[in-house]
């Protein structure tokens, strides 16, 4: 049953290793693929110059700070 679970895991590590490796340490280094350097390094691999931003999703566009829930 648990091998059922990762099995989706070893098959994009054995299709895809590099990608696989590099998703999986950006991951761990908490690297955001939005800030330099590693944006520059994407941008000159894909020639693509344009990324969403992760802050406007995080905020949704509310003001940063404590917020105030109520709870019926």
């Amino acid at each position: 049953m648990f091998i059922n679970e990762l099995s989706p895991i070893f098959q994009q590590l054995a299709q895809h290793p590099a990608s696989f490796f590099g998703g999986f340490f950006s991951g761990v280094l908490r690297l955001n693929l939005a800030d330099d350097p590693v944006k520059t390094w994407l941008d000159k691999q894909l020639g693509v110059s344009t990324y969403p931003s992760a802050t406007t999703e995080a905020n949704n566009g509310k003001a940063t700070g404590p917020q105030s829930i109520t709870i019926d």
